[in-house]
């Protein structure tokens, strides 16, 4: 599984949101901006600023190909829930698809609050409600459910993105505008993409079906790319905040 691949298709998911956002925040006149849980540096290489940019990430492995991506950022491996900065550091902070894997959500966006000056921003870009995902054709619905299985098996809380909003006022964070990130496209993926997607999706499913019936529903999956008939849609939400 190439993770950093990745996590580039979910930046480019939601590289129009995240423009957004980051204007609404001021990126352009930012001076010092975190990414917590940045991964192998894909969004954090893709912003325009002149900021001097952070990111921190539990994992060690990822942080090290960050390095390779993000040259110029200064990376920190750490735990989102205690993060190593002195209080009022960032103009912006932010998370993209981070929250969901975290034990105390909460409590991350209370350290993210904790480390952005006064009139800073928080943002989280992207957090996904997988209980509600959508497959068409019918035969291809059990997917969701089990992926939802899956990842909270991993440890996940799959449904977190509904939430987000009120995890932002539990936080202490001022709320300015949440809602359901709305489709960068609706442009049938490419094989490349598709099969990227069934990657994550094997993935999330480790343990829980044989290869064979896996295998099944993978042909079912591409038959309906195929046929024009297949749709895929994880409700994803954004949630940006003032301190």
């Amino acid at each position: 599984m190439d993770w950093h691949e990745r996590f580039r298709q979910q930046a480019g998911w939601t590289r129009p949101l995240r423009d957004y956002l980051f204007t609404r925040a001021g990126l352009k006149s930012a001076q010092c901006v975190l990414e917590v849980g940045c991964g192998t540096g894909a969004v954090l290489q893709e912003l325009d600023t002149l900021a001097t940019l952070h990111g921190l990430d539990i994992d060690r492995d990822r942080l090290a190909e960050a390095h390779l991506n993000t040259p110029a950022a200064c990376l920190v491996q750490g735990d989102a829930h205690s993060l190593p900065y002195a209080g009022g550091t960032f103009d912006i902070t932010f998370c993209h698809f981070l929250l969901l894997w975290v034990a105390e959500p909460a409590r991350a966006l209370g350290e993210m609050r904790r480390v952005t000056r006064q009139n800073g921003a928080v943002l989280a870009v992207a957090e996904p409600d997988y209980t509600a995902r959508q497959d068409e054709p019918p035969g291809l619905q059990p997917l969701g459910h089990w992926q939802t299985q899956g990842l909270r098996s991993m440890g996940a809380d799959p449904s977190l993105g509904n939430r987000l909003a009120s995890l932002f006022h539990e936080a202490g964070i001022h709320l300015v505008e949440s809602g359901q990130m709305q489709p960068a496209s609706t442009a049938r993926p490419t094989p490349a993409e598709r099969e990227l997607e069934w990657a994550v999706l094997v993935d999330d499913l480790a343990g829980m079906l044989p290869a064979p019936d896996l295998e099944q529903f993978k042909q079912l999956d591409e038959a309906a790319w195929q046929a024009g008939t297949r749709r895929l849609h994880v409700p994803t939400y954004f949630a940006y905040g003032v301190v």
